[in-house]
């Protein structure tokens, strides 16, 4: 049985990804941030005997131990670094508005986190059978495809992440280890909104298509949730 750990797990594509992953008999460890709304993930793993939930909060530096120390020796297939945040702090995404502090913290949420928490389980990834990375970022941290500016806030933390998920790719090739970056496409989130064109379900399939068909060729890309391969 296929092992994955996933951030984020609450709610969103991240709870999407958790009953997918559940469906199809992986093990599943989600991880959600104490205090926030997880009715929907709770009734989940009451039903499913391959579903765990563990605290987890990106914005803290100690949680990368502590999952550690929940998961021990346990080999993990896939991390699914799928935690993240739009804006940690008050202020908005234009030039006129933007707070350093709040860019500060995002990047902390957004980047620093799914390095650290790489780094605390990379043993667990190298010891499974897919070692797969999966950093969840967005096609608004693409410098190439920058044609509108703004989001300095979301855009700097997503392009911070794709930056970590290419050195990582670079650092941990050794140990067999496929680190890649993703963009789920626009999906009918919270974050997302109803404008959205894409269905949770569509982009669920497309990344876990995606996440079944990579090889080492594929470490330290960014991909589009169909398989498109994106511009860093």
């Amino acid at each position: 049985m296929s092992t994955v750990v996933i951030t984020g797990a609450n709610r969103g594509l991240g709870l999407a990804h958790v009953r997918r992953f559940t469906e199809r008999g992986w093990r599943v460890f989600a991880g959600r941030r104490a205090g926030s709304p997880a009715d929907a993930l709770h009734a989940l793993a009451q039903e499913a005997e391959n579903l765990s939930v563990f605290d987890y909060d990106a914005a803290d530096q100690s949680a990368p131990a502590a999952v550690k120390a929940v998961l021990g020796d346990e080999p993990i297939d896939v991390l699914f670094n799928n935690a993240g945040a739009s804006n940690v702090g008050a202020g908005g995404q234009g030039l006129d508005d933007v707070e350093a502090d709040a860019i500060t913290a995002t990047i902390g949420v957004n980047a620093v986190a799914p390095l650290m928490l790489t780094r605390a389980l990379i043993d667990n990834v190298a010891a499974s059978e897919k070692r797969i990375v999966a950093n969840q970022s967005s096609l608004m941290g693409s410098i190439g495809d920058n044609g509108m500016g703004g989001g300095y806030v979301y855009r700097t933390s997503k392009t911070a992440l794709n930056m970590i998920t290419r050195s990582l790719a670079r650092d941990l090739s050794g140990r067999g280890v496929i680190v890649v970056a993703l963009h789920p496409g626009w999906v009918k989130t919270d974050m997302g909104g109803e404008r959205a064109p894409l269905s949770q379900d569509e982009s669920i399939a497309g990344q876990q298509s995606l996440i079944d068909g990579l090889t080492a060729d594929s470490s330290g890309r960014f991909f589009n949730y169909d398989g498109k391969e994106l511009p860093w």
